[in-house]
């Protein structure tokens, strides 16, 4: 395997071909058991997404070495990992909550991992000024973490683990300890230094914006298992399960598709542009959908189920409407439409979706 020349911050200025993550990550916990596999490529960002208890993070542990394997495999540029300690991976990890030393400066916090890896005190600590220099932390390299902000943490946190030059990136909610202004803000600041970065990656949220901003490839983890996989715009366009579908604010269906006309497997059908065969998906923006209280006299209904109002909450500008009967789905319209519709909780609602703005797809 070619050598990586790396400059004496441990940034990596050639790739070796051929290099990459490799890994089918199985872990027994009694009555939950973890099996997914992970490939890519260098300068790959992946993301893990998926519900609370699906096993992101354990698999994140897993890749690190602080949960062992039952079963698989992990190879690193061709290298077997599954034996080696966690201190001897070439891998870097910000945790969620950053683990900062409290008693350290930024700097020495940062130079931590290259004296770790046999630097000398001198050279770890100027490794580790240019790393806060690269995050625009010049001026706080003597500050202790209780006097930096949150994301001015979260940045020494990620230059610690990009010091000692890492082959694969573990990032654990990495921006979940943060308000919704530094949010923002960081996140283009990670998105960038992911961008320079030139091995792989791996976060872990349950954030879809996180998801989609930060990592070119999303996997989606339920029950400790790959659900469906993709570019951040594949996973948008075509969600395979109801909680890809809520992450990406879609109505989704399953049923039989026959022409025009896709049978759910709940009774009703849906009348799509798309003329298909057999076990599809049927997804729609709950914006689609128009809502009457009166049935609706015009012919170009097509697409037409009695509702009733199940629950109303605010959602951004405007009011989330969720209907049950013929149909459950969800609505979205202005507070004026829904005062002018006088809905509440039990109201008796006509649903309408044109047949253009709904979306079949083969299952």
């Amino acid at each position: 395997m070619t050598d990586i020349d790396r400059t004496p911050a441990g940034v990596r200025t050639e790739a070796a071909p051929g290099e990459d993550l490799d890994a089918r990550l199985v872990v027994d916990r009694g009555a939950f058991r973890l099996d997914i596999a992970l490939t890519a490529a260098p300068g790959d960002v992946v993301a893990l997404l998926g519900p609370n208890g699906a096993g992101k993070t354990t698999a994140l542990r897993a890749l690190a070495g602080l949960v062992p394997l039952t079963g698989g495999h992990l190879r690193l540029d061709g290298a077997a990992l599954d034996r080696t300690p966690p201190e001897a991976r070439p891998v870097g990890v910000v945790f969620q909550d950053y683990l900062l030393f409290p008693h350290l400066s930024a700097l020495d916090n940062v130079a931590f991992g290259p004296r770790c890896r046999g630097a000398s005190k001198a050279e770890a600590r100027a490794q580790a000024a240019r790393w806060l220099d690269r995050m625009g932390l010049a001026d706080h390299t003597g500050a202790k973490p209780r006097r930096l902000s949150g994301g001015q943490a979260q940045r020494v946190a990620l230059a610690r683990a990009l010091a000692t030059g890492p082959r694969l990136l573990l990032l654990d909610e990495p921006l979940a300890a943060l308000d919704a202004r530094t949010r923002l803000e960081v996140r283009a600041q990670v998105r960038r230094h992911l961008d320079e970065f030139e091995a792989v990656a791996v976060l872990v949220t349950h954030d879809p914006l996180d998801a989609m901003v930060l990592a070119d490839r999303l996997v989606v983890v339920e029950h400790g298992r790959v659900v469906q996989e993709g570019t951040p715009s594949e996973i948008a366009r075509h969600p395979r399960t109801d909680y890809v579908a809520q992450l990406v604010g879609l109505n989704l269906y399953r049923g039989r598709a026959e022409g025009h006309a896709v049978r759910l497997e709940a009774g009703p059908v849906i009348t799509t542009t798309e003329e298909l065969s057999g076990t599809v998906f049927v997804a729609f923006p709950p914006s689609a959908v128009t809502l009457f209280r009166d049935r609706p006299t015009s012919a170009s209904a097509r697409n037409l189920w009695r509702c009733e109002v199940a629950g109303l909450e605010t959602h951004g500008d405007q009011i989330r409407a969720d209907l049950a009967g013929e149909l459950a789905l969800t609505a979205d319209l202005t507070t004026v439409a829904a005062a002018e519709l006088d809905l509440h909780p039990g109201a008796g609602v006509w649903a309408t979706v044109k047949a253009t703005q709904t979306h079949a797809y083969p299952a």
